[in-house]
């Protein structure tokens, strides 16, 4: 079997070390067998989670288009920067959205449910966005995702990068192989995609 990973940023600013954190991640996946697909959280903007606008408008198409993609994949791999030590509004937002969704023209859909997740962060400072990410796990764990142990975290961000997109450092690459491996074996146990 090969596995099915979806990969993306918690931002969309241009140039975002999350955005080239996540591009790292792809290619390090492809290269260890899986069919990745890596989208931009741009191309689904989203209303503030709102149960009121919810109640009278219902679950925005960008959440059932989110929502369908994350079940029709075995993984997913996010990259998140570090807003004042916690999770960026644009990714919470959206984890938020996603966890509403029960079901699809009458079929259940709960895309984190069970889900294998690997989180990788990065900053410009020697923290690495690893505080982020205590968070970021802990929100995905009570929307019932599966998170794996290993994560990549990628310090000093603005120097982490050499021209072609892959780390410059060792650590950071054996950190992103061992993520990398570890998520591919758990897609591969625990596989649970929706039209497989």
């Amino acid at each position: 079997m090969t596995p099915k990973i979806l990969v993306f940023a918690g931002s969309i600013r241009t140039g975002a070390y999350s955005g080239q954190t996540a591009d790292a991640a792809m290619k390090e996946l492809a290269q260890q067998g899986a069919e990745v697909t890596r989208i931009s959280l741009v191309d689904y903007p989203l209303p503030i989670m709102d149960e009121d606008l919810e109640r009278e408008k219902g679950i925005p198409e960008n959440v059932y288009r989110l929502g369908r993609l994350i079940a029709a994949h075995d993984a997913v791999l996010i990259a998140s920067p570090e807003y004042n030590a916690s999770i960026p509004p644009l990714l919470k937002n959206t984890i938020d959205w996603v966890s509403r969704l029960s079901k699809d023209n009458g079929k259940p859909l709960r895309p984190w449910a069970g889900k294998p997740i690997a989180l990788c962060s990065s900053s410009d400072g020697n923290f690495a966005g690893i505080r982020g990410l205590y968070h970021l796990r802990a929100v995905l764990m009570n929307c019932k995702a599966d998170i794996i142990t290993p994560q990549c975290s990628v310090a000093r961000a603005q120097d982490a990068f050499d021209t072609d997109g892959s780390f410059r450092d060792e650590r950071t690459r054996g950190m992103m192989e061992a993520v990398c491996r570890g998520l591919i074996e758990r897609a591969k146990l625990t596989s649970t995609r929706v039209g497989a």
